[in-house]
């Protein structure tokens, strides 16, 4: 791999297959082909400006072969470099795809103003098309409903009084989300339930009226969006999350709806596809996994098709109808180029472009004029580091910039100091400086509801504290618009009671249930110590005699005070006990305990050093 001057010199290149096809030419029939580029981006979580730390870097192969980390990202640059990539195109179609969570979770800069920001910026770099994520479910389906629709947020107002907020101007796609019908409600306020069968009596059994009565409902966004190109052709896109999506965000945001199973999703939308005469067909899927390697272009197919590819996409994309040729992937924040054979044997490509905008996908292919058809054997895929030294493009510069000047006063604000890097999302350990010292800050937010100990899951801590300026405010200076960026959420913090067993069987769950597969390791205040051996299997991981508060044992049937976020509360993450704690209290947000922590316990004569990240001894 070349040097760190030269990616920006590479982002045109493809592989030699997409390189060599034609806007027009032979296809294996005989026939004429148009070839066509498709552009993609996932999990862009509102970051208009590239990510600092390691959570915003990529890594390369370095000269030495061991990976270098690139910083990368900031929403101007990649707009700069799609229009690059259009421009090697050579006359091809070019369509520009979202893979979801291009919104939620997102630093200050977007978040002040309910991401109208960032769909804004969305639309002038040429999104066409958008599957939803599960964060885009943050603040609820009527949120989602306004992002789509338009409107003026119904607490905050408009953003711009003067230019209401009228939506987004591409299509958001949910075909695996429909309103819970047992509700009464509709969770966007305009989706469309199945009408009442007059001929069926109430709690009568029969299946095949039931199937029926599925059937007739309806998503609460539109399942697919059908691309007509110039030269006839058409593609359809089918957008969809995981269905895992009510246990990714708070429970209370998406109670009203139904998520479910991508594969009989996809599978029912492609019929409906291949019915209206649409033979090209893509899967945007919120859902993903992790590539054999560390850089962003490791070999995934180095010993077979998805050899190396490890998530639940690669069983879904092996399942799904062979009418769908394509997978534009999304949410495990990783990029990788796959191959996976379709029930029928054939090949189709599955990808993702990491997040944050620090990557982007350009994939080509060529469509069989005659047929309609997609030519799999044409299909190539490459994904491209967006590095710092890219110029930002002008258009969507001035949004970006429209936007922090209206911001600044808030997001420059300074609220503490810091001696060095704390990492956290960026990390490569399970146990982060940056996730002791947020579960050190809410521990001490909610003494006065008698918390003895505070846990975070990995997924509320959203970047790193970096030690360098980033403005004005100077080295080691924290500002609102930083913390923001560790905390965006601001989730009420709830203190409960959980007995010495239920405590351990959380701890237990990090490895097992819902996350057997993908250990999900919790953030733990200074209270807390255990061990754990990851040569077991499951709930055995944890090596329960070890596990200690202040020193002490951990007693079965004592009584604990542990502080969690209420997504914890709720049960997210698999993390399912937190349900069952008592004597609930909530007083202050994550956000607040951590800005009040960083003024209080920090100044420029003391700032705050980075924590050890030894609660947890691994064996």
């Amino acid at each position: 791999m070349a040097g760190a001057g030269a990616v920006l010199a590479l982002v045109p290149a493809l592989t030699a297959a997409s390189a060599a096809s034609p806007p027009s030419g032979p296809a294996p029939g005989g026939g004429r082909t148009t070839t066509v580029q498709l552009l993609a981006v996932n999990d862009l979580h509102g970051n208009l400006d590239a990510v600092e730390g390691p959570a915003g870097a990529v890594y390369r192969d370095g000269p030495g072969g061991e990976p270098e980390r690139v910083q990368a990202g900031g929403v101007p640059r990649l707009a700069t470099l799609l229009d690059r990539a259009r421009g090697t195109a050579k006359g091809a179609a070019s369509l520009t795809v979202g893979g979801g969570d291009m919104i939620g979770g997102s630093p200050l800069l977007s978040a002040a103003y309910h991401d109208e920001p960032t769909v804004e910026a969305l639309e002038t770099v040429g999104l066409d098309v958008s599957s939803v994520g599960n964060h885009e479910f943050d603040e609820g389906p009527r949120e989602l409903a306004r992002m789509d629709k338009g409107g003026c947020h119904p607490k905050d107002g408009c953003a711009d009084p003067q230019r209401p907020y009228d939506g987004a101007d591409f299509p958001y796609l949910a075909a695996n989300v429909l309103p819970r019908t047992d509700t009464g409600k509709s969770g966007a306020g305009k989706a469309e339930s199945a009408k009442a069968d007059p001929r069926k009596a109430p709690g009568a059994k029969s299946p095949s009226r039931r199937a029926e009565a599925r059937k007739a409902r309806k998503p609460i966004l539109p399942p697919y969006w059908i691309k007509k190109l110039p030269s006839g052709e058409r593609i359809g896109f089918i957008g969809l999350t995981t269905k895992d999506t009510p246990s990714a965000v708070s429970a209370s945001m998406t109670r009203d709806l139904v998520f479910e199973d991508e594969v009989r999703t996809i599978d029912r939308y492609a019929d409906e596809l291949d019915r209206k005469g649409v033979k090209a067909v893509v899967a945007l899927v919120h859902e993903g996994a992790e590539p054999p390697g560390k850089t962003y272009d490791a070999d995934c197919d180095k010993d077979g098709p998805a050899s190396g590819l490890n998530g639940r996409i690669k069983g879904i994309a092996a399942k799904a109808s062979p009418k769908v040729d394509l997978f534009v992937t999304g949410h495990s924040h990783e990029a990788y180029v796959c191959t996976v054979e379709d029930p029928a044997g054939n090949p189709r490509l599955v990808t993702q472009a990491a997040s944050f905008g620090r990557t982007f996908t350009d994939l080509r292919f060529d469509l069989d004029r005659s047929t309609g058809e997609l030519v799999r054997s044409s299909a190539s895929a490459r994904n491209h580091i967006v590095p710092l030294d890219t110029p930002r493009q002008r258009k969507t510069d001035r949004i970006v910039e429209k936007w922090r000047q209206r911001s600044a006063e808030l997001a420059d604000k300074p609220v503490g100091h810091i001696s060095d890097d704390i990492p956290g999302r960026g990390s490569d350990r399970p146990e982060t400086p940056l996730g002791d010292l947020i579960t050190d800050t809410q521990a001490e937010a909610t003494r006065a509801e008698g918390a003895q100990l505070a846990l975070l899951n990995w997924g509320g801590m959203r970047s790193d504290l970096v030690y360098r300026t980033s403005g004005k405010e100077g080295d080691g200076v924290v500002t609102y618009g930083e913390a923001f960026r560790v905390q965006p959420f601001d989730n009420p913090l709830v203190t409960m009671t959980l007995t010495g067993k239920q405590l351990i069987e959380v701890l237990r769950q990090q490895f097992s249930g819902a996350n057997a597969g993908y250990p999900q390791v919790l953030q733990l205040s200074d209270a807390l110590r255990f061990d754990a051996d990851m040569s077991r299997e499951g709930a055995d991981r944890l090596l329960a005699d070890t596990v200690r508060v202040d020193g002490k044992p951990v007693d079965p049937s004592g009584s604990y005070r542990v502080t969690v976020n209420d997504f914890l509360a709720e049960g997210g993450n698999g993390f399912t006990v937190f349900k069952e704690g008592t004597h609930r209290e909530s007083t202050t947000t994550d956000l607040a305990a951590f800005t009040d922590y960083l003024k209080t316990r920090s100044s420029a004569a003391k700032p705050i050093a980075p924590p050890k990240a030894d609660r947890i001894t691994w064996h």
